[in-house]
């Protein structure tokens, strides 16, 4: 089982990585785990052959990848799942975070406001499960599991 967490930067697709984790399951963050790297335009694009490998990998177990790239379209998911938050919540999300610098400049929120209103419709045409992440961590993360859990395996 092959689950995507997709959505734009600030949505909590990291966060959602980490409480996967703790709660004992297979969960991979592109940008943290080394599964994306900067393309000489300076967009972030996904490592090809590193999450082909990862995901031939996959077993009977659930695992969990989450990143948004165009390069996503190339891989077979069996739930795709779309995290999103209102464009003021994701600002201050990206202004109070510690973890990742993306987001900080005037130039980078902007791209990131353009891709909700560019991206997001897109993504979510494509999304098997749409979730707000306005909730608590933990409610996001049993949607989450729910959502994985309808398409096949608890």
């Amino acid at each position: 089982m092959r689950v995507l967490l997709t959505g734009m930067s600030g949505t909590g697709k990291s966060s959602v990585v980490r409480e996967l984790r703790r709660r004992g399951f297979r969960a991979y963050d592109a940008d943290d785990d080394g599964y994306a790297e900067p393309a000489t335009d300076g967009v972030w694009r996904w490592r090809v052959g590193k999450v082909s490998q990862l995901l031939e990998g996959a077993a009977d177990e659930p695992l969990f990848f989450a990143g948004c790239s165009e390069e996503q379209a190339q891989f077979h998911w069996d739930v795709t799942v779309l995290l999103t938050a209102p464009n003021t919540l994701i600002l201050e999300r990206l202004a109070s975070r510690t973890t990742n610098r993306f987001g900080k400049s005037a130039g980078e929120r902007e791209r990131i406001l353009a891709d909700m209103r560019d991206v997001e419709p897109l993504l979510r045409r494509s999304a098997d499960v749409v979730v707000e992440t306005t909730e608590p961590l933990a409610c996001v993360t049993d949607r989450v599991l729910d959502a994985a859990s309808a398409a096949g395996r608890p």
